[in-house]
Parts: structure tokens; C-alpha cells; sequence
């Protein structure tokens, strides 16, 4: 491997929560066996392509302050720069994955048929940084939201030609993550929505949605791709409406086209907190309606209305999201990916190795105490306790038609009474761990 900024990095290290070595790991040892498993088998931890190696600083108020040698020179040779220094960030992090978008990895060409060449010819140098290294590809994905091409939408543009690029973009990307042994392919609909009902067929443009996704799902299974097919829920920022608002939104789309079964979803806090929910929550709808796939970690600003995509460091809230994560079983083709960029004063190379060092330690720090909750037992007791009655076979809803159980309240004449949902003693019990 070539020099890169990050050469002088010695790989990360578990050294304990003792620790004062700032490049250390206090809380994530891989090899830990965790109900069951080593701890990097459950978290399955992954490098986000897009915000550690592509992002400048730039915001809507100011010009770029992030400058790395790969962003200057030929574009296919400054590619090859970026992959390399990618893969050594991922050596000094000892991170299993990475994700990618298809424009993070490889330049957009002159015309359609030279960008596709371009993600196809960067996919096999990328395979090859996989078997020198063995990292593995968590997921990959397109980037349909970026060029003004874009600016209403992909699949549901109302311009059949942007449908069509967006189409063979598509197929390209799954293709390469699929010849990279990725674990998922993931579709974001980063504009898929609309500004104003005054210029939108609203019911156009989610019967092409749909279309689209049933499109790749049938190509998934044409090629052989085993992984899921992950859709992100987003609700607003950069468009004021977008159709994926949240995990239930999803859902009764999915439902709506058949594709339930097919498809299932990419969640980020941030996303959830934008959509008026807990990460939990979107967590435990998703784990309810069997479409539980991955998770993106990273936290917003609660005093900024807008994705910050501020790296995690909010043990308590994350181990009440591991929780439900656990309670549905776990991640299996998922993973953790870290969806978070640093802020636009942080330039040097060392605040991204230290962005993520605090990121994974949080996550670790989490999933334990998610895990003791787990092993513990008391917090799922409560639960299955205050829902004991419906599990008895004679219960007061037993009856096959609402006639039947109206007449059998009646004939008891038992008031219910009212039971305490212990929600502040159950608050208590969380904290202690």
C-alpha cells in the first residue's frame, strides 16, 4: 500500500477502560464474547466512503475547509488515491466493513457510458484493496441525489429520461457491490419527494417509485444478489416532503407494491429524531413489521432542526436502541455504519481517526449495557407481565366477532381496573446499568 495521510496511524488497539492512550480502545474489544459472540460480530462495525473521505466542510454558508490530497489531479488517478488511504483508514480503526456510494469511490465521465465505466473499473480496483486487506463491503449504493439532474427526484422524476439514467446507474452499482461480496445494496431516496403539490402528480410519482424498486428487486434476484435490498426513511432536508418519511411510511409502501418481503430498511437516528421519533422507536417498528435490516449511527444537534450527522456519543440513548435491536434478534446482514462526518474545523487527519475511536467506544459502551438489559431479564419481565391476560386462552377478547365478546363483558359486569405501566420505576431500573 501506497503512503497516505494516515500511514503514521498505528492500528487502534483495546486497551480498557483505564486507558489514557487517546488512540485506544477503551470499550470495544472485538474478541469479547457477548451473549454468544464476539462483540465485532455483533456490532459489524463499517467506515462511512462518504462523509470520512469525501466531505470538504463545506456548508450552505461557507466554502470547503477539509482539503486532502485525493480531491486535486485527474479524477480516475485521484480515485485510486482515495481508495488507498480509504483502506489504510480502515486498518487503523480495525474496522471489519466499509459502505460506499457509487460517485464516493469513482468521477462522474462525459457521458453515461463513461461513468458507468468508471464505478465498474473502480469496483475491481476496490476488490482488489479487499483481498490484500479483508475488509469486507457492508453495503454499497448510488447517488441519485447530487447532480442537477437530480433535482426532482430519480424514480420519480417527471422526466422518463432520468428514470432511465437513474435505472442504469442503478444496475451498475448493484452489479459492483455484488462482485464485491456486499452484504446489502441500499437505495436512498435522497430527493424523492416534492417541493410543492402545485407542480406534482403526487400518485405519479410513487407508482414509479414503486415500479423502480420492483425493477431492482427482480434484477437482485436475476443475478443472484443474496443479500436484502435496504431502503433509508427520511422525512424532509433537502426536500420539504420526501415519500420514505419513516420506518411505518416505508412499510405500507412496501406493502402497497409487494415488496415486503424483499426489502427491508436502513435506519439512522438522525432521520428519526427529523421524523418526530426515537431511534428506538423506528427500531422496534421495523423489528414489529419484520423489515429490520441496518443502522446508520450518528446523532443530530437537538438546538439544529437539520441532519448534522454529528458522531455518536450518547451512551444512554444508543443502549436503549441496541436494546431493541437485540429483542429482534440481532443484526445478521447489517451493520453499524458510521453515517457521521466531522465538523468543518476539524481538518487535520487525526480528528477523523478520533471521531471515530469515540464513535465505536460509544457504540461498544451501549451494546454492553444493552446486553446486560438483555441478560438481566427484568425489563422484559415487566413487560410480559402487564400483557399476561391476552396470553390466557379464555381472556375477556376471546370471542370470534365483536357480538360475542360485547355479550360476554356484559355477562361478567367486571369493571376493569386501571394498572400502573411502573414506567418511572422501569426508567430507574434502565439507569442502573
Amino acid at each position: 500500500m501506497s503512503d497516505t495521510i494516515f500511514s503514521s496511524f498505528p492500528t487502534i488497539r483495546f486497551e480498557g477502560p483505564g486507558s489514557d492512550n487517546p488512540l485506544a480502545y477503551r470499550h470495544y474489544d472485538p474478541d469479547r464474547v457477548v451473549l454468544g459472540k464476539p462483540l465485532k460480530d455483533h456490532l459489524r462495525l463499517a467506515v462511512c466512503y462518504w462523509h470520512s473521505l469525501v466531505m470538504n466542510g463545506s456548508d450552505p454558508f461557507g466554502a470547503p475547509t477539509i482539503d486532502r490530497p485525493w480531491m486535486h489531479g485527474e479524477p480516475m488517478a485521484a480515485a485510486r488515491a482515495k481508495a488507498d488511504a480509504a483502506f489504510d483508514l480502515f486498518r487503523v480503526l480495525g474496522v471489519p466493513f466499509y459502505t460506499f456510494h457509487d460517485r464516493d469511490v469513482a468521477p462522474e465521465g462525459a457521458g453515461l457510458s463513461e461513468t458507468l465505466a468508471n464505478t465498474r473499473e473502480m469496483g475491481e480496483y476496490l476488490g482488489r484493496k479487499q483481498a490484500e486487506t479483508g475488509t469486507r463491503l457492508l453495503w454499497g449504493t448510488a447517488n441519485l441525489f447530487s447532480h442537477p439532474r437530480f433535482m426532482a427526484g430519480a424514480a420519480s422524476n417527471p422526466d422518463p429520461e432520468v428514470f432511465a439514467w437513474s435505472a442504469a446507474t442503478v444496475k451498475t452499482a448493484l452489479d459492483v457491490t455484488h462482485a464485491l461480496g456486499g452484504a446489502n445494496y441500499v437505495l436512498w431516496g435522497g430527493r424523492e419527494g416534492y417541493e410543492t403539490l402545485l407542480n406534482t402528480d403526487l400518485k405519479r410519482e410513487i407508482d414509479q417509485m414503486g415500479r423502480f424498486l420492483s425493477l431492482v428487486v427482480d434484477y437482485k434476484h436475476k443475478i443472484g444478489f443474496q443479500g436484502p435490498i435496504l431502503i433509508e426513511p427520511k422525512p424532509r432536508e433537502p426536500t420539504k416532503h420526501q415519500y420514505d418519511f419513516d420506518a411505518a411510511t416505508v412499510y405500507g409502501f412496501l406493502k402497497h407494491f409487494g415488496l415486503e418481503r424483499d426489502v427491508k430498511l436502513n435506519l439512522e437516528e438522525n432521520h428519526a429524531i427529523l421524523a418526530g421519533h426515537t431511534f428506538e422507536h423506528e427500531i422496534a417498528v421495523a423489528n414489529a413489521f419484520g423489515i429490520f435490516g441496518s443502522l446508520d449511527i450518528n446523532r443530530g444537534d437537538p438546538l439544529l432542526g437539520w441532519d448534522t450527522d454529528q458522531f455518536p456519543n450518547d451512551a444512554p440513548q444508543l443502549a436503549l436502541a441496541f436494546y431493541q435491536v437485540l429483542k429482534g434478534g440481532g443484526l445478521t446482514t447489517g451493520g453499524l455504519n458510521f453515517d457521521a462526518k466531522i465538523r468543518r474545523q476539524s481538518i487535520e487527519p487525526d480528528d477523523l481517526v478520533h471521531a471515530h475511536i469515540g464513535g465505536i467506544d460509544t457504540c461498544a459502551r451501549s451494546f454492553l449495557t444493552a446486553a446486560a438489559m438483555i441478560e438481566d431479564g427484568r425489563l422484559a419481565a415487566h413487560v410480559a407481565d402487564r400483557y399476561a391476560g391476552w396470553d390466557r386462552p379464555d381472556h375477556a377478547a376471546a370471542g370470534h366477532s365483536l357480538e360475542e365478546i360485547a355479550a360476554a363483558a356484559e355477562a361478567r359486569a367486571i369493571a376493569p381496573k386501571p394498572r400502573s405501566g411502573r414506567q418511572e420505576m422501569l426508567e430507574n431500573l434502565v439507569n442502573r446499568f
